[in-house]
């Protein structure tokens, strides 16, 4: 008997209609009560409504009347920003096939091409189809479009479906080619319990809970099931389904998408990639040969580095209970334990991009009201040692010292390009701008081209995303990956505070930018630091040379009006000498207040 269940995602660039197109199908299929839905319905956070882009994958679970067969489509919507292509690569091994979707006003773009080549690693069925059909295009780009995806996905031009996110248009077309075209999954109920934990949550009262793709056999409330990887034993609190809200069911079978609630309260025992077991089950038609592990995932390479430190030392033990319960519910979040002499104990954090920082920062400040202390984003450096050895250098403070230090290298990315041709001068002059080298270029069609580039990490995972989007007039797209690791001209720039060393700004940068950087952070530092009763002087430093100052003028405290209507200046002159003084003896022993959110600025201000 054939499953009545088809499980896929949607795959796209950002921007090009995912979570509109899952919402039509939410309608489409009645998942959500009208009085219920809003836009975007899928994206669960408010930070992913806010910015408008989807930051983490999201399953639902949708029934769909087809001809006279009732089915159970299992839709995973996945993100399309670079920073979450991790994201992307987990959704794929709980699904069957894939949607690929392409904006009919943008064309293919980077982060299209390297969805689908994750999409075609992981073996799945392909839908290839065009949105935003509803707006003004050209015929012949149209035509353009369907032919070239049909060359990459191996279909008919014909076979490339037309579709309105917007309106609704060809929705029900494409929901019809979703279970004629994506293979059923296999079925077997008596088989030992294996499923794969693709992602994971935490609640205060149900503990951790496991997002399952059944692969073999069921799993019941009550039973007592094991995370192979970690050897965890736990009961399954409460079992169910996605609607998108954890909705109980009691029970999940082979081929089915759903959650475990497990009761677990440590949130490192639980981790996506992991096989689940039956040890004890309600269904006693089981057989009991010896279950193999599934295949888990690649771990993610973090390529950049971080350190959080807790505004207030007590809350330390919050920072690290809060990290530990985001990287449950982001896999890719990397952190151990950090102590420097100046901000004290902390954490280091790896993340896949300065955008995934923004959003981890972000969601601890609201879903954890913590607001911590964040240090200048860094890519991994290598040294090169006198005697040899070669050392990972994760932040400024763990360079060697210098006379020990024989070079210093850096990683370098192979990246791809897609911009309109009208673009290309603007994007070379961004790539020579950033250490780049421009290679290949090549047409993808009559209107857009394909360039190769290779250039340093550190320029890339900074911001050099917004200023090829500032550039192309938000049409060009990007992907990249890490080449090879070359030797820099690189040195530590630091940030003195009233001649104090702030180990937070430091940072490792291109010596030919060292210079604009030190000069445009002390002026970020004198805007908006407030002004204490004594100057503040601001400096950037290369080693014990001052490459830029500044100095926050004191506040000026009102002395009256001495010398106004025949009173005598000689006093006020007294006052204010006297102040000079007093502001004098300040400057030397006084202690400038950084606040938490300083650290935070100043990068946005500089990157």
């Amino acid at each position: 008997m054939e499953s009545k269940i088809r499980n896929f995602v949607i795959t796209a660039h950002i921007d090009h209609g995912k979570s509109t197109l899952a919402d039509r199908m939410l309608e489409i299929t009645e998942t959500v009560e009208k009085r219920e839905f809003r836009n975007q319905f899928l994206d669960q956070m408010d930070l992913e409504r806010e910015r408008g882009i989807t930051i983490k994958l999201q399953p639902v679970r949708m029934v769909y009347r087809h001809g006279e067969s009732e089915l159970i489509l299992n839709l995973v919507d996945t993100p399309g920003h670079v920073d979450f292509s991790y994201e992307v690569s987990r959704s794929l091994a709980a699904v069957e096939g894939a949607i690929l979707l392409v904006d009919v006003t943008q064309g293919i773009q980077a982060q299209t091409l390297a969805n689908l080549h994750l999409v075609q690693q992981q073996g799945l069925k392909i839908i290839p189809a065009v949105n935003k059909v509803d707006l003004a295009f050209s015929k012949d780009f149209l035509f353009d479009l369907k032919k070239k995806m049909s060359e990459l996905v191996g279909c008919l031009p014909e076979e490339v479906l037309e579709v309105s996110a917007k309106t609704g248009k060809g929705v029900k077309e494409l929901l019809d080619a979703v279970v004629e075209k994506i293979p059923a999954p296999e079925v077997n109920d008596l088989k030992q319990l294996r499923a794969l934990v693709f992602d994971s949550a935490f609640d205060a009262y149900k503990g951790a809970i496991a997002y399952l793709r059944v692969v073999d056999g069921r799993v019941d409330k009550n039973d007592r099931i094991k995370f192979f990887a970690t050897d965890t034993e736990a009961e399954a609190l409460e079992v169910g389904i996605f609607k998108p809200k954890l909705t109980p069911t009691g029970f999940l079978r082979a081929g089915e998408i759903g959650y475990v609630a497990t009761g677990i309260k440590n949130p490192g025992l639980v981790k996506v990639g992991d096989t689940v077991l039956n040890l004890k089950s309600q269904n006693s038609n089981l057989k009991t040969e010896a279950v193999k592990p599934l295949p888990g995932y690649k771990e993610p390479q973090p390529v950049v580095f971080v350190n959080f430190y807790p505004e207030d030392a007590s809350k330390f033990d919050l920072l690290e209970l809060a990290l530990g319960k985001l990287k449950l519910n982001d896999a890719s979040l990397f952190f151990i334990k950090e102590k420097q002499e100046v901000l004290g104990q902390g954490f280091r954090l790896g993340l896949l991009g300065t955008l995934h920082l923004e959003v981890v920062r972000e969601r601890l400040k609201r879903e954890y009201q913590l607001d911590p202390v964040v240090t200048i984003p860094t890519v991994l450096y290598k040294a090169v040692l006198d005697d040899g050895e070669l050392k990972n250098v994760f932040s400024p403070s763990d360079l060697p010292p210098a006379d020990k230090l024989i070079e210093l290298q850096e990683p370098w990315v192979l990246g791809e390009i897609i911009t309109p041709n009208s673009h290309l001068s603007g994007i070379l002059n961004l790539v020579q701008l950033s250490r780049g080298v421009a290679g290949d270029i090549s047409n993808i069609s009559e209107t857009s081209i394909l360039i190769n580039f290779v250039a340093p990490l550190s320029e890339i995972i900074v911001d050099f995303y917004d200023k090829l989007k500032s550039v192309s007039q938000g049409y060009a797209s990007l992907s990249y990956e890490i080449s090879d690791w070359q030797k820099g001209e690189l040195v530590r720039l630091d940030v003195l505070v009233n001649n104090e060393k702030v180990d937070a700004f430091s940072r490792i940068v291109s010596r030919e930018k060292s210079y604009t950087l030190g000069k445009l952070t002390v002026e970020k530092l004198k805007e908006i630091l407030p002004h204490e009763v004594f100057p503040v002087p601001l400096q950037a430093a290369i080693g014990s040379t001052i490459i830029a100052r500044v100095t926050i003028p004191a506040s000026k405290k009102k002395l009256g009006n001495f010398g106004k209507n025949g009173g005598d200046r000689t006093r006020k002159m007294k006052l204010w000498k006297k102040q000079k003084e007093g502001k004098k003896r300040l400057s030397q022993f006084g202690k400038v207040n950084l606040e938490p959110s300083v650290f935070f600025e100043v990068f946005k201000a500089t990157k």
